[in-house]
């Protein structure tokens, strides 16, 4: 698994990608510059099939992505961490920690994207698609925030039920920030407000962009990113 590490003061703050992003994006980058500023550790890292993480991407399941989060946690950082996900991040920083509950001082979703395979995903094929996708084992679909399409593997959908999480309530307690765009059209915006709804935590609070879109990275988008990091930073107990 390929990572960058930043050493600094606790909490650390670790940055989880969205699908086929990686690393190097605009919000992992910002991040690690903000957090050295303040002398604050911070982590990013590659997925399995990511960037410069090896496997297939096409291997990669919302499990095995989740397991690559929690072993970060426990081989890569110490001490209590401040996890930032965006967009299929947003889900794996859940998975994670709910997996490990007493490392967690808070959670930053970022245009979070919990259920995606189930509810953007497989929601959004026709059936013809679906057909080909069950009989096939892949398909290939094209992204707005790509030039070239991508597969979506059967084993991704019926692996990704096994890990829903908005159907049930969620057991966290930490503290909560969500911050989405409602011109998102690639994660529905509604989702963070179903998730907030759903977390154990009375410490939550949704932010709407009102012309925000999935990707967040405007100036503006950025520097609130960045506010909403440092004040769970500064939140959290020493």
């Amino acid at each position: 698994m390929a990572y960058r590490i930043s050493p600094g003061k606790p909490p650390g703050v670790v940055f989880l990608c969205g699908l086929l992003s990686d690393m190097s994006g605009t919000k992992a980058q910002m991040l690690e510059s903000f957090c050295r500023g303040r002398g604050q550790a911070y982590l990013r890292f590659d997925y399995t099939g990511h960037g410069l993480s090896s496997g297939e991407f096409t291997d990669g399941t919302i499990g095995a992505w989740a397991d690559d989060a929690i072993a970060v946690l426990d081989e890569l950082v110490q001490g209590p961490q401040i996890l930032v996900g965006s967009s299929m991040g947003g889900w794996l920083m859940l998975l994670a920690a709910l997996a490990r509950p007493e490392r967690i001082a808070g959670l930053v979703g970022v245009a979070a994207a919990p259920d995606f395979t189930e509810d953007v995903i497989w929601a959004r094929l026709g059936d013809e698609e679906r057909e080909k996708l069950v009989r096939e084992g892949v398909i290939q679909q094209r992204s707005e925030y790509g030039a070239e399409p991508y597969a979506v593997t059967m084993r991704l959908i019926e692996e990704g039920r096994r890990h829903l999480l908005l159907g049930n309530p969620i057991p966290l307690s930490c503290p909560v920030r969500l911050l989405h765009g409602m011109a998102d059209e690639a994660a529905p915006w509604r989702t963070s407000m179903r998730l907030a709804e759903r977390l154990a935590s009375e410490n939550i609070v949704v932010s709407l962009i009102k012309d925000g879109d999935h990707r967040l990275s405007r100036p503006e988008d950025l520097t609130r990113i960045c506010a909403t990091v440092a004040e769970l930073c500064d939140q959290a107990p020493g």
